[in-house]
């Protein structure tokens, strides 16, 4: 099982990943209510963007995955 730390790490690093192809998912964080639940089970928020964000999101995936 993960640690409420390693879920936070783990969301820096995905914010510092779609900063580098200029996404920013305004809403990225850890689920609070998951991490109150016990044990603690670390969920990660990617919350709601709107159409561009997402747009750029599934162009820098298709990119990858070329």
């Amino acid at each position: 099982m993960h640690s409420p730390a390693e879920a936070d790490a783990c969301v820096e690093e995905l914010r510092a990943a779609l900063a580098a192809h200029g996404i920013t998912l305004p809403s990225l964080g850890l689920d609070l209510p998951a991490l109150a639940s016990r044990p603690a089970r670390p969920l990660i928020t990617l919350g709601a963007c709107n159409l561009l964000t997402a747009q750029a999101l599934a162009a820098a995936l298709r990119q990858r995955a070329a």
